[in-house]
């Protein structure tokens, strides 16, 4: 019981210093980028983007103490261009995305105003739904299909 108390501040620090981390590589590779969420990121910033917040991620939930295993192939982007994880109930999903190669995802768009989180989900060039928008249900599908349909410009939804 005693080990566990003590480690407990130290996981608590380690997942702080990695979301700290993650902002900070989400915010390098959205700096000065045009368009912000209506232009995919493309290059050196979509790569950085999947490999270092994929990485960290992981890290992350197996700081927590999740382990992930993959049992079969996951689907690429040409294959697969929309990725769907159900039941969405929980930030359990998101431990799908590190090994996907952190897909955009569907948001509501106020948690893109949110400090620190806002600017990682930002960098993941999320599907923003406005609650506020009565014609938002049209827009997000429209967006939804226009990635898909895109051939890899954007990444997998």
């Amino acid at each position: 019981v005693l080990q566990g108390i003590i480690l407990l501040p130290l996981r608590a620090i380690c997942v702080a210093f990695l979301l700290l981390l993650a902002w900070l590589f989400a915010s390098v590779a959205t700096f000065r980028h045009p368009g912000k969420g209506s232009v995919p990121l493309e290059g050196w910033r979509r790569r950085m983007i999947q490999t270092t917040l994929s990485c960290l991620t992981h890290t992350v939930f197996f700081v927590m103490g999740f382990q992930v295993k993959i049992k079969g192939k996951i689907a690429s982007l040409l294959e697969a261009p929309v990725f769907v994880a159900a039941p969405h109930s929980s930030f359990f999903d998101a431990i799908i995305c590190a090994p996907t190669g952190m897909p955009s995802i569907v948001s509501r768009a106020e948690n893109l105003t949110a400090p620190v989180f806002g600017t990682i989900l930002s960098s993941l060039q999320p599907v923003a739904v406005s609650r506020q928008d009565p014609d938002s249900r049209k827009n997000t599908l429209a967006e939804i299909t226009k990635r898909a349909l895109s051939r890899g410009q954007w990444p997998q939804v």
